[in-house]
């Protein structure tokens, strides 16, 4: 693959659009020392600080006050106004005063069936979009009669297995008319296929599906760790999935570049931008050396970042993430189409932030964080339940949750205006501090050859376990405080909280009906779907057309990908000591 180098010059965008001047700087520099040296040093002489050094999650140092002598910031090029170039201030001219945020709840628990009861619930209960989340053996591209798969089938998400249980899955839900978010990575192609193959027996005309898979084979090797095949077929993979979508199915999401695992794993801010971006930048090189023009597909990659703990880290994170994005797809790659400029982002709160000690407490950090991505600019929004520590949730608790964003919706007065936070002195500041640092990763990336050739050397990875190593540290040595875990104790366990359990008799199930749809399929029209998936992978044709037909007749999951890893080999996680 050819190689591209950060180039500063094409990255910052032109303007010298008027702000105060030198003298009025000047000024508020004098003003501001003077300040520090009266009332502050008189107010701090009375009452000594918490604490000796204020810095936020990341670690990044927060100064006392931040004023416009601080900021680097050119109004008309760095912040411009919403639903415009470089949309610092969010994707569309008005914001939430048009449309609310898609609100969406993860679901996927036991069997197909027990999950199509939970979306028709959510949905009911004023879900704007369905979140699917699988259980490990799927993750993984193993099905659930596989020996691999025992104890897992059902236990942290759906198990689907063939075409048949994603009908059950989707019963009575309309496709054509509800989007769908399914969280899968490895074996992602395949369960596009599988949803595809569904839209096809209904009827329904592929140009009216609309949803996303996140299909995000990169994030997978830096964090996750639930792949297929190595990095290099796992790109080809997603860059016939990014193809086939352009061409077949306008309205899909083909990839979702998922920053959230990476922050999950332990990443800073920074480098969970820097990464996430990177990653997204791979997949459009990939894309573009396949011969598929920028504005064809651009407009229909999104995003999917952690909120967590820090309020105005989160929110500065998101701004500097869509006006990295939009530079780079206008300077590097040449994007003509504002929308190809979009960084479109789903968001959801910090599952690693919710504690087992003081369970009730979570509820207060998702409404923080879910406050923060909304200010922040997303698009979508999920927001965890208290007890996800713990299980997966009850119907109680994701209530709780999906009311949660409710309120912020409608009664705290945070989407009255488009971007209320934008031109605060310190949000500014931050969004600049942390767009300097991840510049600074994607650079180093950028001299390695990109991201596949720096996840084959185990840079991001490395970064990550350090950052995540220090957090730690400073959680051990209580100069980050985490409610009810270092500090603020209460007596006893805590309270006792209701917790969704999973029969095991699901894998049962889910096996004896996947030996049901094995029994009644037509083996020829298997092994025929299956030879021309093995001969699309062995050759250059894209891999989705016979996986569809695979999928349509009955193949199952671990049919497909066990081509996959036949044709392609399988990878083993880079040793790091």
């Amino acid at each position: 693959m050819a190689k591209t180098t950060f180039d500063e010059q094409s990255y910052t965008a032109d303007g010298d659009d008027p702000g105060l001047g030198d003298e009025a700087m000047q000024a508020i520099r004098t003003a501001q020392q003077m300040w520090a040296d009266g009332p502050v040093a008189n107010a701090t002489a009375r009452f000594p600080l918490r604490k000796n050094r204020f810095s936020t999650l990341s670690d990044v140092e927060v100064p006392d006050l931040v004023t416009p002598s601080d900021v680097d910031l050119q109004y008309l090029t760095d912040l411009g106004f919403p639903g415009q170039y470089p949309f610092t201030r969010g994707v569309q001219p008005t914001m939430y005063r048009g449309r609310l945020w898609t609100m969406r709840m993860f679901a996927g628990f036991g069997s197909p069936a027990q999950t199509n009861e939970r979306f028709r619930y959510l949905l009911d209960q004023g879900q704007t979009g369905l979140s699917t989340a699988f259980d490990f053996p799927t993750l993984m591209g193993y099905d659930s009669d596989s020996p691999l798969s025992l104890g897992e089938v059902g236990m942290c998400g759906v198990a689907v297995d063939t075409l048949h249980d994603m009908e059950i899955l989707f019963d009575q839900i309309p496709l054509e008319k509800v989007t769908t978010s399914m969280t899968i990575n490895g074996p992602a192609a395949v369960l596009l296929a599988f949803y595809v193959a569904l839209a096809d027996k209904r009827g329904i005309s592929r140009d009216k599906i609309g949803g996303t898979v996140q299909n995000d084979c990169l994030k997978e090797f830096i964090a996750q760790h639930a792949w297929v095949v190595p990095p290099r077929p796992a790109m080809r993979l997603v860059t016939d999935t990014v193809e086939f979508c352009t061409q077949e199915v306008p309205r899909w999401n083909s990839v979702s570049i998922s920053g959230y695992h990476i922050r999950e794993a332990g990443s800073t801010a920074a480098q969970e931008l820097a990464f996430t971006l990177a990653d997204g930048l791979e997949y459009v090189k990939w894309a573009i050396e396949r011969g598929i023009d920028v504005d064809d597909f651009a407009p229909r990659l999104s995003f999917f970042f952690d909120v967590h703990n820090d309020f105005f880290e989160e929110i500065a994170k998101f701004r500097a993430a869509r006006r990295m994005w939009a530079r780079f797809m206008k300077e590097r790659f040449g994007a003509k189409n504002p929308r190809s400029m979009m960084l479109r982002t789903h968001a959801q709160t910090a599952g690693v932030s919710l504690t087992a000690q003081q369970p009730y407490n979570n509820v207060a950090r998702v409404a923080m964080q879910g406050l923060a991505a909304v200010l922040g600019g997303t698009q979508s929004l999920h927001t965890n339940s208290l007890d996800e520590t713990y299980a997966l949730p009850t119907e109680d608790s994701v209530t709780i949750a999906l009311r949660t964003q409710q309120i912020v919706a409608e009664e705290s007065g945070v989407t009255n205006t488009i971007d209320p936070l934008g031109g605060s002195y310190f949000v500014e500041w931050m969004t600049n501090e942390i767009e300097r640092e991840a510049l600074d990763y994607i650079r180093k990336i950028d001299e390695m050859g990109g991201m596949v050739d720096a996840v084959e050397r185990g840079y991001p990875q490395r970064e990550i376990g350090a950052a995540a190593y220090r957090l730690q540290q400073q959680i051990d040595d209580q100069e980050k405080i985490v409610v009810g875990v270092n500090g603020y104790h209460s007596d006893g366990d805590g309270p006792k909280i209701p917790l969704l359990r999973i029969d095991e008799q699901v894998q049962k199930d889910q096996v004896a009906s996947l030996a049901e749809v094995k029994a009644g399929r037509s083996r020829v029209e298997v092994e025929k779907t299956l030879a021309a998936v093995r001969a699309a992978a062995t050759g250059n044709d894209n891999m989705m057309p016979p996986m569809i037909a695979a999928a349509s007749a009955y193949c199952t999951e671990q049919e497909i990908c066990d081509v996959l890893r036949d044709v392609f080999g399988q990878h083993q996680d880079r040793p790091e000591f």
